[in-house]
């Protein structure tokens, strides 16, 4: 499972300490509606006691999520070692976070973010990192310039604005970057839509794609599929009563795309699973996203060797 990580969970909790649990629970509840019924976050967060409903009940999963996708950049793009960081639509600078635990090595970290309740928390949990880059931090309202940054993420950030503007954004964003951007998305058909229309626009900017997709291919998923995938992130007792769970766990589906600038090196493209893996006691049918097209595939357990290769393989795992 992918938790927060230690520095960050202890920000959270001192943020977080002057708040009643009832309270919390309240205003997440409120935030989770505003988002589901395409709220941004500017109606969603509009005080301290916002910010901490949503550190508690939200930021573990869309946390879990971006760094599960950068750790599929990762595998495809071994050699990437990026120095700089745009994080665009940081809200408290979660992406951040997840990408200063895939590539420690970043040295300058700037976040955008028009909402300045989001800004000023981000500041305020990035102060206690272990890491200088994110102490270092850069928060601001404005984009900056062109071709900046190594590693541009938008995380859960696209569906913040219109259809109409996505191709913009997308472009902006692209112009910015100068290794590899990355673009996660709530793991719905909309969320999905937006994706797959950021990837389009990316192919028309000749982006190879890095992840998840076998290559720049058309994209497979027609009708009533859409490619997302699942992670699965411990819950804190707080973290269950804000949400009034019951299970110490959460799943949290998400869509992404990641594109990559001529010269960053990547391993040859794989077929990648794209549906939770069927069990039985003869084998495992894998559904994949293959060059040519969504495919299935059985593994029997009589062929001991080949089974024994994939039977660890999950949902979201390269083939």
């Amino acid at each position: 499972m992918s938790g927060v990580p230690p520095a960050l969970q202890d920000a959270i909790f001192e943020f977080c300490s002057t708040a009643r649990g009832r309270e919390i629970a309240a205003r997440a509840a409120v935030q989770s509606a505003c988002y589901r019924s395409g709220g941004g976050s500017l109606r969603a967060v509009s005080d301290d006691k916002d910010i901490a409903a949503y550190l508690t009940a939200r930021l573990p999963a869309t946390y879990a999520a971006t760094r599960a996708a950068l750790g599929a950049v990762q595998m495809r793009a071994p050699e990437f070692d990026p120095k700089s960081l745009l994080d665009f639509g940081a809200g408290p600078g979660t992406a951040s976070w997840a990408a200063m635990d895939v590539w420690p090595g970043i040295e300058r970290v700037a976040m955008h973010d028009y909402n300045a309740r989001f800004a000023a928390a981000a500041g305020v949990l990035a102060a206690v990192s272990p890491h200088p880059a994110l102490r270092e931090t850069q928060i601001a309202s404005e984009l900056p310039g062109d071709r900046n940054f190594d590693l541009v993420i938008a995380g859960y950030a696209v569906s913040e604005n219109a259809e109409s503007r996505i191709a913009e954004l997308v472009s902006r964003l692209w112009s910015i970057c100068r290794g590899i951007l990355v673009i996660v998305e709530p793991g719905t058909p909309a969320g999905f839509r937006r994706v797959l229309h950021a990837r389009q626009i990316l192919l028309q900017d000749r982006a190879m794609i890095a992840a998840p997709c076998p290559g720049e291919v058309p994209c497979p998923m027609t009708g009533d599929h859409w490619c997302h995938f699942t992670v699965r992130l411990p819950r804190t007792r707080d973290h269950m009563r804000a949400k009034n769970a019951n299970v110490p766990f959460e799943d949290e589906k998400f869509s992404y795309v990641a594109a990559a600038r001529e010269g960053v090196v990547l391993t040859a493209a794989a077929p990648r699973i794209v549906a939770p893996v069927a069990n039985t006691k003869a084998g495992s049918r894998f559904r994949l996203c293959t060059e040519n097209g969504i495919s299935e595939l059985d593994l029997a357990r009589r062929n001991a060797a080949e089974f024994r290769r994939h039977r660890r393989k999950t949902w979201g795992d390269v083939f």
